[in-house]
């Protein structure tokens, strides 16, 4: 179970006013003890949530501090295997005892009642402690990186410690490389006005996707799929739509202001998400999202399965074990396995279908329209991702289960907006215009960002515009932001 406690969200008051003091504390401190200045914020910003729980990100820290200056150090292979073996037990061990001890409890429950057997183990109370699925994958990325020899090792036990628990993206990534991340906390980062600014109209989108799109969103998605036997196929079908942009908006919003943050004080922190979808294939669709976890299990679980240099059938599974393994890295529910397995078919079967597809591209005559073609693409791609959020979303596969029956049997229903409506039972025309406005504006900003920079552009506008543009921002998440404090979706992760 996720920690209820609210802790330092970045849509807080709290945070409103921790942000500008660690600000200010870091720019008027020494460069020698800025590392001090922000491993202390980033600590007080943890235990906001549940001040016991810093005790994970310490034991995380010592052991893989530890662990990898001894494998730099040893020189047989065996011993520095052992070293390394260490730093993973250690932190799959946590992921496992606060994510996932219930689930494969519960599911050895259910297998040995069938059996007959009799199973007395309890379950535990632990409560998940947020962004244990995030700095476990970062700091355990570092050992790795320093077993195989690409990463040297990092002597200040301080910095390291920075590098665990950096304050911005500590609860819900980006999960950055110590190759990134590490060189960046010895440079002296001096007040850049331009620098500020632009980390500073970041963070500001960041809260016009959270608040003013992703939580407003969240009545309709939420009142749907509360209630599934309740709904019929046409709202089934809207609130999906609507969950695909929710989780897009709260979770790329989320990671616009933990990059926007971290620029304030001069770090750069990667891109974790580029307009995904937009995607014209599922490939193409996780090289745009969620790009840190898409890279890390790329990099430790597909490469060391043997990637596509095998034969095809292990290929096939290779890519199914990976998309399994992360949807458990989701949540520990059936679901997120369901959801996994749907985009790691969707993988296979894209490689299985290629030459059919090409086959009726060609018979279509889709080729001479490549705009069409491309629009057809984005569109399946799409409905494919959006089919599969219904697992994500959804509280049980029964439920999901029960969503795609409504839906299939939708084409028999009403489609008018006002049935649209009743079906939300939250007949109000302003609120869902507002929005379908909402996201309309959000694919106007994707839509520049095609081939220009969207801020970049607008600097290059008239005063006028620029400030009609940043005030209108701020403007609409005063009046139609909603300010309930919810908590980001992934922070369950």
């Amino acid at each position: 179970m996720f920690n209820g406690h609210t802790g330092m969200l970045f849509n807080s008051i709290e945070f409103i006013f921790f942000f500008p003091i660690v600000v200010l504390l870091y720019f008027f401190s020494s460069h020698k003890y800025r590392w001090i200045v922000l491993l202390l914020s980033s600590y007080v910003f943890y235990m906001a949530w549940e001040p016991a729980y810093i005790l994970l990100i310490l034991s995380s820290t010592i052991v893989d501090y530890f662990a990898a200056r001894l494998i730099a150090r040893e020189t047989q292979s065996r011993i520095k295997l052992r070293y390394l073996l260490v730093s993973l037990c250690m932190n799959l061990g946590l992921l496992f005892a606060f994510k996932y001890y219930n689930f494969f409890s519960d599911n050895l429950r259910w297998l040995f009642s069938f059996l007959e057997i009799d199973y007395s183990v309890p379950d535990s109370n632990l409560l998940l402690p947020v962004g244990i699925s995030f700095y476990t994958f970062q700091t355990l990325s570092y050992t790795i990186e320093v077993y195989r020899g690409k990463q040297p090792v990092e002597k200040h036990f301080g910095r390291f410690a920075l590098y665990v628990a950096f304050f911005p993206q500590l609860v819900a990534g980006p999960i950055e490389r110590a190759w990134r991340l590490l060189p960046q906390f010895k440079e002296k980062k001096d007040f850049d006005y331009a620098r500020i600014t632009s980390g500073l109209k970041l963070m500001t989108w960041g809260f016009f996707k959270k608040l003013v799109i992703a939580d407003r969103l969240s009545y309709y998605v939420n009142e749907v799929y509360a209630d599934p036997g309740q709904s019929n196929g046409i709202s089934i079908l809207v609130a999906t739509v609507f969950f695909a942009y929710q989780i897009y908006c709260d979770f790329s919003g989320y990671c616009d202001i933990a990059i926007g943050a971290a620029r304030v004080m001069g770090f750069d922190l990667m891109q974790n998400f580029n307009r995904p979808y937009y995607s014209k294939s599922i490939s193409e669709f996780w090289q745009r999202w969620h790009i840190s976890l898409s890279t890390w299990f790329k990099d430790y679980v597909y490469i060391p399965l043997g990637g596509n240099r095998v034969r095809i059938g292990r290929w096939y599974f290779n890519l199914l074990v990976v998309f399994l393994v992360s949807g458990l890295w989701h949540g520990a529910n059936w679901t997120f396995v369901v959801w996994g397995g749907l985009h790691g078919f969707y993988m296979v079967f894209s490689h299985l279908s290629s030459g059919i597809r090409t086959n009726a591209i060609e018979v279509l005559g889709l080729r001479s329209k490549p705009d069409l073609l491309k629009v057809l693409r984005v569109f399946t791609v799409f409905s494919l991702v959006c089919f599969s959020w219904i697992f994500f979303r959804a509280s049980s596969v029964q439920d999901a289960l029960t969503m795609i029956g409504n839906i299939a049997g939708c084409w028999n229903q009403s489609g008018s907006l006002s049935d649209i409506m009743a079906a939300f039972t939250l007949n109000r025309t302003v609120p869902f215009l507002l929005s379908v406005i909402s996201i309309l504006l959000l694919e106007i900003y994707h839509w520049i960002e095609r081939k220009n920079d969207f801020w970049k552009v607008l600097s290059e506008q008239i005063y006028l515009v620029r400030w009609s543009v940043y005030y209108g921002l701020i403007f609409a998440i005063i009046v139609f932001g909603v300010f309930d404090e919810s908590s980001f979706i992934y922070f369950q992760f």
